[in-house]
């Protein structure tokens, strides 16, 4: 048996799908890797979203094979030798099988390096993100053998990759719940911030369906007369009501995509005290020196130390507020690293000086901006070394600040950060003395 695995392996379309399929992974994963580059996990659940074009490619490997041997005419010998049938399906199940897990792990390895030198936080759901992700092409390829052998004809294969596309893609969103749609479709997950995770119940019913699914194939791809391919329902009516059972619906699935302990901070021994999120530990040394420049450039406030804001939208979490603490957001670049370093500085003072988001239409980003932007002692600009976009008032409002004596002009600034931290409005307080 073991032989004539490693004939298949050789001889069939195994090698050639392995490849086509690791090299197709590799592209879209580096093309887009601004989506992962945050750390493993991201880099897991997108590699499974990318199933959308692996698993169809794998559909259509297994239906070519399944076509070849059609072509080939050997049905009729191979069923004439008198040997178990399953000592001739075995050894085609494995080698594409085999083929198609190392094409989903080299296209994973292919994108790690990226991110080896600056992503820490390795949950035990991303092997587990993985593992489904493996099944789930073996379930394609086997799927693609049993339709080519029911339907063995040279338009099978490129009619299968697309028709799964399709299916892969629009298929979920007709299902009425997020958690089920998730459980149903290998590559039904949802990234909305870099502390996202998959729950554990939700890969279990992942596992379950493309195991079940895998069977089915099985059954079709075995069974010696059609009329017995209605025997591949049985493996997916038991594996459709177990799944159903097993995943988290409603609420209970939204809690379960959020990953708590990734949003641990992670700090600095010393003062000032920078602290990031788990999830992006690796990025702590970056951070620190900017953070705590920064901090030393609020000496006039009460703000001592530096937190990251984990603040999630879906589901809506946000970090406790508090006075001697200013937030920054980090944002990880394609290398893994800190993408734009020189915007950290003036978007964390900028949000010191706009106040709390609960504070509303009291906020004001253009007095925020030039009373930050007078700290740095420079102009405020845009690109790399400043925010999003030039902001004509507030450089008219920073350029009233550069022509007072440096007294005054700190007593203002101070006045505009008391009054944004209680939600007042700060509209003229950069026009207007301080006393």
């Amino acid at each position: 048996m073991i032989r004539v695995t490693g004939i298949e392996l050789r001889r069939s379309a195994a090698p050639g799908a392995a490849l086509l399929i690791a090299v197709v992974g590799a592209i879209v994963l580096n093309a887009t890797a601004g989506r992962w580059s945050a750390g493993w996990m991201a880099l897991v659940m997108t590699e499974r979203e990318y199933l959308a074009a692996l698993s169809p490619l794998a559909m259509a490997a297994g239906a070519w094979q399944s076509y070849r041997e059609h072509r080939a005419n050997v049905a009729e010998l191979f069923a004439s030798a008198p040997r178990p049938r399953q000592q001739r399906i075995v050894p085609i199940l494995v080698a594409t099988g085999l083929a198609v897990l190392a094409a989903y792990l080299v296209t994973l390895l292919a994108a790690a390096p990226r991110i080896a030198g600056t992503a820490r936080y390795l949950p035990p759901a991303a092997f587990a993100v993985v593992a489904v992700g493996l099944i789930a092409m073996i379930a394609s390829v086997w799927l693609g053998l049993a339709v080519g052998r029911l339907v063995p004809a040279l338009a099978t294969a490129p009619a299968l990759a697309v028709t799964g596309f399709a299916l892969l893609v629009f298929a979920p969103h007709a299902l009425p719940d997020g958690g089920v749609m998730a459980a149903f479709s290998p590559m039904g997950l949802s990234r909305f911030s870099d502390y996202d995770t998959v729950s554990g119940r939700v890969s279990v019913a992942q596992a379950v369906w493309m195991v079940a699914v895998a069977v089915a194939c099985v059954v079709l791809f075995a069974v010696r007369k059609r009329q017995f391919a209605f025997a591949a329902l049985v493996p997916l009516a038991i594996g459709a009501t177990v799944t159903a059972l097993v995943v988290p619906t409603g609420d209970a699935y939204a809690r379960g995509t959020l990953d708590p302990v990734s949003q641990e901070p992670v700090c600095t021994a010393d003062a000032p005290r920078v602290c990031v999120s788990r999830a992006h530990e690796g990025l702590l040394p970056e951070v620190a020196p900017r953070a705590r420049h920064a901090v030393e450039l609020l000496s006039k406030t009460p703000v001592v130390a530096a937190h990251e804001d984990t603040s999630t939208l879906f589901p809506p979490t946000a970090p406790r507020s508090r006075a001697d603490t200013a937030l920054m957001t980090i944002t990880v670049g394609k290398d893994g690293h800190l993408a734009h370093p020189g915007r950290l500085e003036p978007a964390m003072l900028t949000a010191v000086f706009t106040g709390p988001l609960g504070c509303g239409d009291t906020r004001n980003f253009q007095v925020a901006t030039a009373a930050a932007y007078w700290l740095l002692d420079r102009e405020p600009t845009a690109g790399p070394d400043g925010l999003e976009s030039d902001d004509p008032e507030a450089v008219k409002l920073w350029k009233g600040l550069e022509a007072l004596p440096r007294a005054e002009a700190g007593a203002r600034v101070t006045t505009v950060y008391r009054a944004a931290q209680k939600c007042r409005d700060t509209t003229h307080l950069l026009t207007r003395s301080a006393r």
